[in-house]
This record gives C-alpha cells, structure tokens and sequence, in this order.
C-alpha cells in the first residue's frame, strides 16, 4: 500500500520551517491587532441556519418512533457491513452495502476498493451519510425556507467529513506521507498559511489554480477587438471580422456582471466569440466594469441604461443598423429580459430581431438551491453588510456557488493543496472563476428582491424601469433559450418555466452537462448532446420526453436558428470604421481590475 520512504526527496529545509514560523508569527500578530482595533467574530444567527436546526431537532424529537426506525435501519446496515467486512477478511467475497455514486469521483483511488480497511471505511462513511440526509429529509412540518437550509447544510456538514478530506483516512495522502517523509504535510501547511494570508486572516480563501500562468490578452481572451464605447459601467468590445463578408445585423453579447465576459473567450479553441465571428457575425460584448464604493448607488435601471441600451446606440452608430442579434447569459439574460419588456412598452421592440437566453432565469419561482441564500432573513443580513461598503465582495458571492458543488470546487482542493502539499495546476477555466467581480449595494438588493424574493418579473407591471412598468409576457421577439440538464444555478426546469411567459415564438433547447461547461461546448469537441422539442408548455418532464436527443453541441442548432434574423451578408466591418473611434486593444482596463485578490 505504500511506497518506500525516499530520505532524498524527506529532506525539509530549515529555512522552510522557519518560513513557516515567521508567516504564523506574522499573521497571529495581524489577527490581534485587529482584534485590539474591536474587530470580532459574529455569533449571531445572520442565516437563520442554527434556527432551522432547532427546527428540525423538535420536530424529529416529538416523534420518538421515527427517529427510533432511522436509528434501526443505521444499526441494520451497519451490521450487515460489518458481517461482509469479516467475510472478506477471512479471504472470501460479500456483497456491498453502500457503493459511491458513479459521478462521486471522491473515491476513484483503487484502494477504496481492494484494500480492507479503506473499503470499511468507505461504505461506513457512505452508509452514515444515506441515513443522516434521509433522517432529515423526511422530517415533517419545517417550513420551507428552513427546510431547504436543514437539506442544503446538512450535506455540507456530509461533505466535509468525508475520510478523503483527512490525512490518516485518505490512501493517496498516506503513501505522499510515507514517500516523501512528511514533506507534503509541511507543504500543506505552507499553502494553508499562503491562503489564510490571501483571506486577510480572517478566512482560507482556497486557491483553485495558478493565476501568474494566465495573463488576459496573451494566453486567455485573445481573440483580436478594439474597445469602441464606455461608460461608468461598461467597456463594449467590437472584434474583428473573420470572414470576408459578415451578416448585416450584429450580434451583442450581454454577460453576466457577477463574473467577467471572458468566460466566452478563454482559448481559441472553446473561445464562442471567435466561433460565432467565424460563422460570420460582427460580434460585440459588453465588458462590465468591476464596481468600488464609488458605484454604491449604481442601479438595476443604471445596469440596463448604461448596459445593453447604450450597448445598442453604439451599436448602431458603428455599424449603421438599428437593430441586433442579442444574448444574454445567466444575469445578463434577466437583464435582456427587462431590457425587451422595457423596449416592448416604449414601442421600440424593433431594435432586437432575435434574443438568445443562455442559462436565463425570467421566472423564480424554484430557483434551486440558490433559494437557501434568498430569503428574507438572509437577505436583509446581506443588505447590513453591503451597505457599511457599499459594494458585494465577490469572493463571498463565489464561496457561495462553490458550496453548490463543495466536494469539486472546495474538498478536491483541499485535499490537493494542503494534505498532498501540491500547488494547483493551471486551468483556466479555475482562473476565470477565482477572477471574481463585487456588485453595487443599489443594484445587487434590488435583483435580490424583485426577482428572488418577490418573483416580480413574471407578474405583469409589478416591476418600472425608467418610469415604465414592464410586462415580459407582452415580449413577441423571436427567442432561443438554451439550458442545462445539470446546471444547479438556473436549474433548467425553471428556465423553461420562464421561458414559457414570452408571446413569441420560442425555441428551447436542452443541452447537457452544467452551467458553464454546458454552454462552452463547441463543436469540435464532439461533448454531451442536446434535445430540441415544441415550443415550451406544459410540464418540462413531459417537454423532455417527447424531445428528440442530438449528439454534440448546441452552438450548430443555434447557429442555424439565429441566420434566419441575422439579415443579409454585407462587407466586413472594422472596429474603428464606423462613428465609433477606438479607445483601446481588447480586453480592455475594465476586465483587467482585480479588486478581490
């Protein structure tokens, strides 16, 4: 099982321990400081998460029976493990009791299966976490917000004691310790202390991949443009052409401002401006910029005024046409949704031909478990804290999304960086997603309760932007909504809810995988599939069924769809051809800020 202790590669540098001591010293020295200074740890109940526990514990206690019957069938399955356990020590074959979930990668090490002790552990662990989730799904009378809490942080409290997160209980970390002598614990520790340091003392801001290894312009987001417009909040890339003659109408992309547009140009290879300019479309997209105090009162109505609107009178004076292809991805998508309620109500509705919805919540009535942080208590807890800064952090907005899948995007790191005492590899997907952006205060409470709490975009008139109360389901422009079998963000069931609102004609489009690897899918990938159907009614399980399944990616069916609004082919255009002088080289300043480092 392990590996001969090698005494070359065991040897631990002095200077390395005392490295060790000055950083510990250091950032202790820090924490009292600030301490000294009244700063102090919470231990108020912000979530309501210790209430929904008290919850849930009178309620399993005022039916004696039913915890008695989870305790049995614990006892049970343990029972018949420890029977398989000892057949197998004795040299013969049992049947498993508890076996991983084929996409829990957090036991693909071979030993969870052939040796003894590691297997016993594994199915123990597997058998305690089937019955402890269920004990608590199964309670009766919670509430709703509560119960989703008690679910959500129970398996998070699952997750983190899995025995791959510990030293002595996780194989690969074993035979790292015995060949190099402990070497990679002390390297651990090393990163751990790296981290703290990054979180300002105060938390692990867990490092996902190496960032000097990217550089925007050079290696990722290099696809060739010109910054031709900004704004207070936005910087609006036109690229170059890369086809002889291009569609007439152009295309904008809207993304999400939670995260930065580069998602959508990472490599040339998964890059979709550069394919969508490939197929001959003069793309243009919205570079948000990363707020400060300054824009605390910076609001949804400012996001669409100096957004996708400006974006469009831009637009027109480079190109000359006075309507466009538009997409929005995720946010950016609820934002082109008011944005063509908005433009319906004015009369102006022309300036869209088409609107593609990436991922796009309209209707949030189940918003999955992104509702844990959504309601009411939670929220008004977050309003207190943005309001003393003016802004969201975005780490605490990313720890959030990492918790959605903790073992893939916190656990694997966990154990990669501190037990096995390795640097993380450079990805740049990880990149993009460490490169997080803040949010006004103004802006991120109002989306917080017009769309989450109140779900008033479905409801005719019950949200006014600039004086007009807007009505999406009055939106007759031609839609394309592409979702995500696996997205736990916009789960894909209430993407076709919302989808469902618009008076158009419709097409919906289920893609596989999640919600980003789902939709940066190109098609020299040959990934996943996707299943096309009827225009969105009904129930989505019954939308699902008669759907035809597709091998590969989705951007073909797209492509096809959105020629049929794109007009005729005219020349190429030319950042910088038009009214609009360029200001700078894409990416441009505003990406380049990173305020959460």
């Amino acid at each position: 099982m392990t590996a001969p202790r090698d005494d070359r590669t065991a040897e631990l540098a002095p200077e390395t321990f005392a490295e060790i001591a000055q950083q510990s010293s250091r950032l202790l020295a820090e924490a009292m400081k600030r301490q000294g200074k009244g700063s102090h740890f919470s231990m108020g109940d912000e979530m309501g998460i210790a209430k929904a526990f008290f919850d849930l514990t009178a309620k399993m206690m005022a039916d004696p029976m039913k915890l008695a019957e989870v305790q049995m069938n614990l006892w049970k399955d343990y029972m018949t493990l420890w029977q398989g356990s000892m057949l197998r020590l004795m040299g013969q074959s049992a049947p498993a009791v508890a076996v991983p979930d084929k996409s829990d990668r957090r036991f693909r090490d071979p030993e969870w299966e052939e040796h003894f002790v590691f297997d016993y552990i594994k199915q123990s662990y597997l058998i305690a976490a089937k019955h402890l989730h269920r004990a608590v799904a199964e309670v009766e009378g919670l509430d709703d917000a509560s119960a989703k809490k008690v679910d959500f942080y129970t398996r998070q409290y699952i997750d983190a004691i899995s025995p791959t997160n510990f030293a002595l209980t996780n194989p690969e970390v074993l035979r790292e310790t015995a060949a190099t002598g402990g070497k990679n614990l002390v390297g651990g520790l090393k990163n751990l202390l790296d981290d703290l340091e990054r979180g300002n003392g105060t938390q692990v801001r867990v490092k996902m991949t190496d960032s000097k290894a990217f550089k925007l312009g050079e290696n990722i987001a290099t696809t060739p443009g010109k910054i031709v417009f900004q704004n207070d909040l936005i910087q609006l890339i036109q690229y170059e052409p890369r086809t002889k003659n291009v569609f007439a109408r152009p295309l904008l992309i809207i993304p999400p401002w939670i995260n930065k547009y580069y998602i959508l140009d990472l490599r040339e290879k998964n890059s979709f401006v550069r394919w969508a300019a490939e197929q001959g479309h003069t793309v243009f997209v919205v570079s948000w910029v990363n707020p400060d105090e300054r824009f605390a009162q910076k609001s949804f109505e400012d996001y669409m005024f100096e957004g996708p609107l400006a974006a469009l009178d831009a637009i027109e004076r480079a190109t000359g046409e006075s309507s466009a292809d538009v997409i929005g991805y995720c946010l950016g998508g609820t934002l082109l949704a008011c944005t063509l309620a908005y433009l319906t109500a004015k009369k102006q509705a022309a300036r869209v031909a088409s609107a593609t919805f990436f991922v796009t919540l309209i209707d949030f009535e189940e918003p999955g478990e992104l509702g844990v942080f959504t309601d009411e208590q939670t929220v008004s807890s977050l309003e207190q804290r943005m309001s003393e800064r003016g802004y969201l952090e975005g780490s605490e907005m990313g720890n959030t999304f990492n918790m959605l899948r903790a073992n893939d995007l916190i656990w694997s790191f966990v154990i990669n960086n501190y037990l096995l005492g390795k640097d993380p590899i450079p990805f740049d997907l990880l990149h993009w997603n460490s490169d997080s952006t803040r949010m006004p205060a103004c802006m991120h409470t109002f989306y917080l309760r017009n769309m989450y709490i109140r779900n008033a975009l479905r409801t005719p008139g019950a949200i006014t932007l600039g004086g007009v109360p807007i009505d999406v389901t009055k939106v007759k422009v031609p839609a394309y909504f592409i979702s995500t079998v696996e997205d736990h963000i916009a789960p894909w069931k209430s993407t076709f809810a919302g989808a469902k609102l618009l008076a158009g004609p419709v097409r919906f489009v289920l893609g596989g995988s999640g919600h980003i690897a789902g939709i940066i899918n190109p098609p020299a990938g040959n990934k996943y599939c996707y299943w096309t159907g009827a225009k969105p009614s009904g129930r989505a399980d019954d939308w699902l069924k008669k759907a035809k399944q597709h091998p590969g990616s989705w951007w073909t069916d797209w492509a096809a769809w959105v020629e049929k609004h794109a007009g005729d082919r005219v020349p190429a255009r030319v950042p910088g051809d038009g009214e609009l002088a360029v200001i700078e080289p894409a990416p441009g300043r505003y990406v380049s800020v990173r305020l959460d480092k």
